[in-house]
């Protein structure tokens, strides 16, 4: 079994964990990507590998995560349901096992439709409750999801996403609750930034006792502009952009420095609410803030584990 993962032993630590997130490039040259690996290397615990976000055809999340795992850094890789049958989620996991890759991340993927492909079949042999519990069993009893033993052990941390924000509201802390009787270890949320729903949710979370059975990592991104915080407000499905927050962007002189105290603000509320484990930043297309951001929230320098 390969070593546990850098993010786990932070969060089994009971230090407050920092992840960031590198999309893929739309072609096969990964000199961004290892530039932004770098300059975040002190900054975060380990960075997510988007899996064709958005539904758009990028390099894999697995290739990335490999030449992370060169670079002597810690990816999280994503693994959709969207694109991959059974048998080729489960020999995609085996192969970035023996990459070296330890943290995997399982969604269902955005709907083509949404993509550069919009004729694309959608496979969904299973869903992602399924995939979590079946890659639970493939590393926690070593057998395939058809019942076949795995020839060898495996090892990985296993994590899923959340969204505080999507509707019917009730039924999000149920389904946090089963993703964590499917195998998840770590959740990351969407973007916060209506705290006020997300600490309603953290209290339904900790009613359960759920938040010391999971390790619950809040989503923050950083608003680059106005008509940023407007497309988002009024066109992103399952985002809460509260009216108060275009309020003070529009009085900013600085949109740029407003946006990223907005998500220095938020990461500093999300340490003090119980059962919120760390923070994952997602500076989409802005990763060059995330240092910035990490060290002004008071999250640097990162736990030496």
């Amino acid at each position: 079994m390969i070593a546990g993962s850098k993010l786990e032993k932070v969060i089994r630590s009971g230090q407050f964990a920092v992840t960031g997130e590198l999309g893929p490039p739309k072609s096969a040259d990964l000199t961004m990507l290892k530039q932004h690996g770098e300059a975040l290397r002190n900054h975060v615990e380990a960075f997510n590998i988007t899996d064709n976000q958005t539904a758009i055809v990028r390099t894999s999340s697995i290739a990335c995560g490999a030449v992370l795992v060169q670079m002597g850094l810690e990816p999280i890789i994503q693994i959709t349901v969207r694109d991959r049958n059974r048998i080729g989620i489960q020999g995609d996991v085996l192969g970035a096992v023996a990459l070296g890759i330890k943290n995997i991340l399982c969604l269902s993927g955005d709907h083509q439709k949404f993509g550069n492909e919009q004729q694309a079949k959608g496979v969904y042999d299973i869903d992602s409750m399924q995939l979590l519990d079946g890659l639970r069993k493939l590393r926690d009893e070593g057998r395939f999801i058809g019942g076949d033993k795995v020839g060898a052990p495996v090892s990985y941390y296993l994590g899923a996403v959340a969204n505080p924000f999507a509707d019917p509201f009730e039924y999000r802390v149920d389904r946090l609750e089963k993703k964590i009787a499917a195998g998840a270890s770590f959740i990351q949320t969407q973007c916060i930034f209506d705290l006020a729903r997300f600490k309603k949710w953290m209290e339904l979370v900790r009613e359960r006792g759920l938040h010391k059975k999971v390790a619950i990592m809040g989503g923050v991104t950083p608003i680059k502009s106005l008509g940023a915080a407007r497309y988002m407000k009024n066109n992103v499905s399952g985002i809460i952009i509260p009216d108060e927050i275009i309020t003070r962007l529009q009085g900013a002189k600085k949109k740029k420095e407003e946006g990223l105290k907005i998500a220095i603000e938020t990461i500093q509320q999300l340490k003090e609410i119980e059962g919120v484990a760390g923070v994952h930043v997602m500076a989409i297309a802005w990763e060059e803030v995330v240092p910035e951001i990490v060290e002004r929230a008071g999250l640097y320098p990162r736990p030496k584990l």
